[in-house]
């Protein structure tokens, strides 16, 4: 009885090896596959994207000098702009975030640090933008306002 109970652990790997074959049958079938084209999907941005998007199209006229306003074209406005928005919200003190526009025209920003003043995150600001060789300089400060965005106070 003892060499019954024994071998009895080799019944299931016995049965397993029962289970394989080693002849030509060859059960598995074709199926046709058939190809579909992808679908388009409309995604909305999320909240936290849309407002990002917002905030970043800061109204550039405050932060960079009045006499390169009317030098600069749509596009190195907005350029300017999402610079002064990522600057002024991601920004190292120190470090500049540059930009580049349409006909060489080119500029960076360069904040400080951060400062607390009446509750609202403040800094200071340098925008130099580069038109036909010239660079006009505007220094500043501004305040994160309650809403998110960056608003120029001096």
């Amino acid at each position: 009885m003892n060499k019954i109970l024994r071998a009895a652990w080799l019944l299931p790997l016995f049965a397993v090896a029962a289970c394989t074959s080693t002849g030509s049958n060859n059960f598995a079938t074709t199926v046709p596959v058939v190809a579909t084209a992808p679908q388009t999907v409309n995604v909305l941005p999320t909240p936290a994207q849309s407002t990002a998007a917002a905030l970043q199209t800061t109204d550039v006229s405050g932060f960079v000098e009045a006499s390169a306003l009317g030098l600069m074209t749509p596009n190195d406005k907005a350029q300017a702009s999402s610079a002064q928005f990522y600057a002024m919200q991601f920004g190292r003190p120190g470090a500049p975030r540059t930009w580049s526009g349409d006909k060489g025209t080119k500029g960076n920003v360069t904040v400080g640090p951060y400062v607390r003043v009446n509750n609202l995150d403040c800094r200071d600001y340098t925008h130099t933008v580069s038109i036909g060789g010239q660079d006009l300089v505007h220094k500043g400060t501004a305040c994160r306002e309650t809403d998110g965005r960056w608003a120029a106070v001096s």
